[in-house]
């Protein structure tokens, strides 16, 4: 026989779902968005710097929640450069570029600054 048994409370989670609805998440996420902005542009390989400069956030509402998407807008030949400079490209002569992993390393401070503001609200 298979028995489940449960203690203590979701007190902690129930209060900091609460606070989360009062404090409007969305308007919270959107400093990480700028965080990570400010951390991709400075992370970015520079050559003209127009990838660089390219970066930008959105919070999204969806029905589970909010979420932020990073973007970058240098577009060139309908190819998104950030991409291209991250996981590398063909070039036109037959020789491969490879890529540098910058976005990564450059996302990793700004994830954990945002589950250490979390788990600190839920552990409250």
């Amino acid at each position: 026989m298979i028995g489940v048994e449960e203690s203590g409370s979701f007190k902690n989670a129930d209060e900091f779902l609460a606070r989360m609805l009062n404090d409007n998440l969305a308007v919270r996420l959107r400093s990480y968005g700028q965080a990570g902005v400010h951390a991709l542009a400075k992370a970015t390989p520079l050559e003209t710097g127009e990838t660089s400069h390219s970066w930008g956030f959105r919070v999204i509402q969806e029905k589970k929640g909010p979420t932020i998407e990073w973007f970058n807008t240098h577009v060139n030949d309908g190819v998104v450069i950030a991409i291209i400079i991250q996981y590398g490209h063909g070039t036109g002569t037959g020789g491969y570029v490879p890529g540098i992993d910058y976005i990564n390393p450059a996302m990793e401070p700004v994830f954990n600054k945002i589950m250490d503001d979390f788990w600190k609200e839920v552990t409250k």
